[in-house]
């Protein structure tokens, strides 16, 4: 039995939620998209390191840069067949940070590319699906090299509707539990700030909360439940650089606060959160 490590890394690029995808060189999956990762070092790193080694393979980031980015297990995964070469348990981490660079295809990888969530295929996450008794070697995309087309590609001609983007291995149940980790976490923790930079404004914080979220959050109330939680987010005493797009008075900046959990919570739009 062979243990991986498997990265949801996810970042908001033009205001959309988007993940970290490679294309695989090399069997099993040739030409398929899957999370990156790959297999732990035995004998020579952690778990946590190497999830952060094949993070930064993929994205070039140095170590001052990683040190931007919350990294955390997500769960671990071990139904058989998930890989047909052999027995592989992956730990699966969750990753986010503000501005992540371009993607870049390191190891077997062929190509790299940052992937809105919204085009992917994805099925429920663990928590909303029932466990089959047995999953045996799958076939196609879940089991053997195939080709689905890239990122690039996926353009449909017209009146033809877009089809989701498949993804190898079991990745597309990864990427759904990821999504709903991180759907969860920002409504009790404040790490909703760790997909901005050092300044942000609340609109901009309103902005990360939606697109996680996939749901419209009304300007006021967010703004009075933000700043009615303690250790959120403090005040700089800085203002935005511009104006609003209507004009008038510029932003107020804030920093993320101290605090580790959010009380009251953050809850989801009911819409949202189904």
């Amino acid at each position: 039995m062979a243990v991986t490590v498997d990265i949801v890394a996810l970042t908001l690029r033009a205001g959309a939620l988007h993940v970290l995808l490679v294309e695989r060189g090399g069997p099993p999956f040739r030409g398929a998209w899957a999370l990156p990762g790959g297999f732990v070092r035995a004998g020579r790193e952690s778990l946590d390191e190497a999830a952060a080694r094949e993070l930064a393979e993929e994205t070039g980031l140095d170590a001052t840069q990683l040190r931007r980015v919350h990294l955390e297990q997500l769960g671990s995964y071990g139904d058989p067949g998930r890989d047909p070469r052999m027995p592989v348990v992956t730990v699966a981490y969750l990753a986010f940070a503000p501005d992540l660079p371009e993607a870049r295809g390191g190891g077997d990888a062929t190509a790299a590319a940052w992937v809105p969530v919204g085009a992917l295929a994805l099925g429920e996450p663990d928590a909303a699906r029932p466990r089959p008794p047995h999953q045996g070697p799958g076939r196609g995309i879940d089991g053997g090299d195939s080709a689905p087309r890239t990122p690039a590609d996926r353009t449909p001609g017209p009146g033809v509707a877009e089809a989701p983007l498949p993804l190898a291995f079991d990745h597309a149940r990864i990427v759904a539990d990821g999504l709903d980790r991180a759907r969860a976490k920002i409504e009790y923790t404040p790490l909703a700030t760790a997909f901005l930079g050092t300044e942000f404004t609340i609109v901009e914080l309103r902005g990360v909360y939606e697109s996680i979220w996939g749901s419209p959050l009304h300007a006021g109330n967010f703004h009075r439940k933000v700043l009615s939680v303690p250790g959120f987010v403090e005040a700089t005493g800085a203002t935005a650089s511009r104006g609003g797009a209507r004009g008038g008075p510029r932003a107020r900046l804030y920093r993320a606060g101290d605090a580790r959990l959010l009380h009251p919570a953050l809850l989801r739009p009911e819409e949202s959160a189904r």
